[in-house]
Formats: C-alpha cells, structure tokens, sequence
C-alpha cells in the first residue's frame, strides 16, 4: 500500500481513485519547482524545510483548470469580493462532489490554492484606501488545480497526485518533467538598497496619530507598518531561495502568479486550518530580535515573555479572533488552547497563542475564510475601525502584505497563513512591508525599530548578496 493511501479519518462511505506516483524525496522541494516553472501560475507552499523550524509538508502545482473564476480588479466593492469568493466556492463544490478525506498523509490532493490580498478585506469591510500609486500586481492569485506534488519531510516520501480524470499523457509529462528536475539557480541582481516608503518623521507622525484615536477611545490597538522598496534584474526565485536559507518559517511559500510577478513570503504564522469541523488559528503579537550570543539572546526572549505590554497586545487580538470565530463555529465550541507560547525562529522571537471551533453545520472553508478575513493579528481592535486608521495614515496599499496564502483541498482540509514577512515583485520592482501593533503604552522608537527587527535581517542579507 503506498504511503498516502491510508484513509484520514471516518468520513462518507465514498472512495476515490486518485492517480499516486511515488517520486525519490529531496530534502529540497526547489528540486522539483524548478521542473514546473515553465508551466502556468506555479505555487510551492513550503514549511521551511531542510533549514529550521520545518513543518511537514510542502506541496507544489501548476496549471490550474480553465474554470478559475475571474479577479476583481483591486478597486471593486465588497459585493464583488462575496460574489469572488461563492463562485470559488461554488467550483470547489461541483468539481470534487463526492470526495471523501483522501488520506492521513496527504494534506492537500487537488484544489483551491493561491493568496488573497489585504485589499480585498478592505472591501469585504467596506473600507477605502486611497493609494496615490496603486498597485499593479494582482489583488489575489487563487487557482483550481486537479494535481499536486507533496513531499512528506517526516516520512522521506513524495508523490505527485492527480485527480482521475487527470489523464495519463498528463501525468507522463509531468513525470517526465519531475524526473529531468535540476535546482539550477538563474540570475538576480539589486539595483541599490532597499528604501522606505515612509521617512522617520511620516511615521512618527502616523503614531502620534493612533495614539489620538487610543486616548479618544476610538480604538485599542492599530497595526501600522511601512513600505520598503528596491529595484531588480532577473529571477525573483534566486532570492526567495537565499532568503529561506536565512528566515525560513513553516508557512512559507512562493507564487508566480503571472509572468515578471511573484509573490514571495517567509510567514510563522498560521491564520486558519480547517481539519474536518474542527477550526484553529494561531495569532502571534508580540516580537523580539534574535542575537548570536545565547545569554543575550535568551535575555531578548525572557523579556518577551514577561512583557506586560506584549501579552496584553496578544490577548486583545485572542479576544478579537475569538469574535471572529464566532460568525462560522458552533456556539460554546471556542476555547483558547494556549495563551502567550513563546516560539524562536531564525530572526525573531513571537508570543503565539492558540485558538480553537468547532465548524457550524452548513458552513464550509470560504465561510469561515472570508467571515475572519483579513487577520486580526495584522489590523488591530476593534478591527473595522483599526483598517480605517491604517487606510487614512499608510501611503501605500499593503497589496498581498497581511493577506493569506490559503490552501482548500478537494477534500475541504483548509490551511492559510497571515502573508507577513512577504515581498512583492512586479516587472523589476520589490516591495517589503515590516509592522506592528500599536497600544496605549507603545513607544514611538521602539515601535518603529519593530519594524526594522521584523524585516531587516532579510532585506540586509538581499542587499549584501544581490547588489
């Protein structure tokens, strides 16, 4: 019996014959991205493995179905976004009728998988962002794929999986292209370093802003962040992969959702998974920079923890998600798991709690997605107002930036991540955005420097690489 073909859980009495190729496993999932570049919109969601932190899985497709519903433009209203999201949902549905949980080890076997942007929260709310330059790369990149490959890091094992009305001729291609697979890496240069959107004196003057808004008792807390951007030449790849050897986090992933664009995203946090009925999301506030030195950075990770300010950030955004849930989870069913862990990743340290539903009957993976859309964790509290402050005082639109890279298998398994630690590229322009969660007690510097700690050890190492 191959390895992915042990049922998941007790669910219909229904099977389907999925087409199940085992593959040799590579340490490196770029390994077999690099053979499906060539085909259109390519994705690798990828849990950072074999550098640290890792999750489990990667999984990597190409070629979505003609189907794909049509984007909204940036600009269209929240109806347009609804109406987006049902006939995504609407696909789902009709194409994979029927499909029980395909198999334990196999997180994903075809189906929805792509990013939403933040701009379409500010629809879905109905909120305006009046950006002078407006972004020209797309607002969300979600496509309907009928095959996969997953590479299982735990068990050493990989599969390419396929549909069964995913042809054979299909499927040789693939494997052909899988087998020839070479991790070459193309050319990327910098043009100069990366530079803020917002100078020193704009930002402060946006906190002294929000601090206004806290003391009127118009809001308790705003995430504002900053823009930082570089020019390039070459392939956006080469960075990402430079990049994940230095910040790679378990909700990493890269899409090239068009030709000269590419979304590139070193994410720890998980948004909202969706196993069966049972809903979690994972938001993480509060941060702190990462040193070589043990005792010093042991001392950066203790004060996180003990931090008075950090925590009471945390469990406003616990609060607000709880609220959240509640629109799509049985009532009674959410409970905070864990409160204030302490998670290390590579550059930083997070306060990361953990909260879990159960799914109301009659709600499916886009409910509970756009009824929780965009995360709290990245716009503050109350949340409608907090993205009518970051609208007002960030110039520049978040564009993919505190959106979500989102997976919903055939089999309605859901995961997503919050799209921080994210850069944009767009025919020759990179775009990086560092933030945090502002607070009655925050400090202006400190807030600000939160920025830098965030991002900057990446975009420095691009810097010193690339230029």
């Amino acid at each position: 019996m191959s390895t992915f073909d042990t049922p998941r859980s007790q669910g219909p009495k229904l099977t389907v014959n999925l087409h199940i190729d085992e593959l040799p496993w590579q340490q490196d999932s770029a390994h077999y991205f690099t053979a499906l570049r060539a085909l259109p919109c390519p994705a690798w969601l990828d849990s950072a493995q074999p550098w640290a932190n890792g999750g489990r899985y990667d999984i990597l497709v190409a070629d979505p179905v003609d189907e794909t519903p049509r984007v909204p433009p940036a600009s269209a209203p929240g109806t347009a976004w609804n109406a987006y999201l049902q006939a995504l949902a609407e696909l789902h549905r009709e194409r994979y009728a029927g499909i029980a949980p395909a198999s334990q080890r196999l997180p994903f076997c075809g189906g929805l998988l792509g990013y939403l942007g933040y701009q379409p929260g500010n629809a879905l709310h109905g909120v305006a962002h009046h950006d002078a330059a407006q972004p020209t790369s797309p607002p969300a990149a979600i496509g309907c794929y009928d095959w996969c490959v997953v590479q299982d890091h735990l068990l050493q094992r990989s599969a390419l999986v396929a549909m069964p009305w995913v042809s054979g001729r299909v499927r040789e291609d693939l494997l052909a292209r899988l087998a020839a697979a070479h991790a070459a890496r193309g050319p990327f240069q910098l043009h100069g370093g990366f530079q803020p959107a917002m100078t020193r004196e704009a930002y402060y003057s946006a906190f002294a802003r929000i601090q206004a808004y806290i003391q009127a008792g118009d809001c308790y807390q705003v995430n504002l962040a900053q823009r930082f951007d570089a020019s390039y030449d070459g392939d956006p790849f080469t960075a990402y992969r430079a990049l994940r050897e230095i910040a790679a986090a378990p909700f990493s992933g890269y899409l090239q959702p068009e030709a000269g664009q590419a979304l590139l995203c070193l994410s720890p946090e998980r948004f909202i998974s969706l196993q069966g009925q049972q809903v979690e999301t994972r938001p993480i506030k509060g941060t702190r920079p990462r040193f070589a030195d043990p005792a010093r950075d042991l001392q950066s990770a203790t004060a996180l923890r003990e931090s008075p300010k950090d925590r009471a950030e945390n469990l406003m955004i616990v609060d607000l998600l709880r609220n959240d849930l509640g629109r799509s989870c049985v009532p009674g069913s959410i409970h905070v798991e864990q409160l204030f862990g302490l998670e290390s990743y590579p550059t930083v340290h997070h306060l990361v709690s953990t909260i879990r539903g159960e799914l109301a009957p009659g709600r499916g993976p886009l409910d509970l997605l756009r009824d929780s859309f965009p995360g709290g964790s990245i716009t503050g509290a109350p949340k409608r107002r907090a993205m009518q402050i970051i609208a007002e005082l960030e110039p520049c639109s978040r564009e993919a930036y505190c959106g979500s890279l989102l997976y919903i298998s055939a089999d309605r398994h859901m995961d997503s991540n919050i799209a921080i630690r994210s850069l944009v590229a767009n025919h020759g322009s990179l775009r990086c955005w560092g933030g945090g969660g502002i607070v009655a007690d925050s400090e202006a510097e400190q807030e600000y420097q939160e920025t830098y700690d965030k991002v900057g050890r990446f975009l420095s190492a691009l810097e010193q690489r690339f230029r």
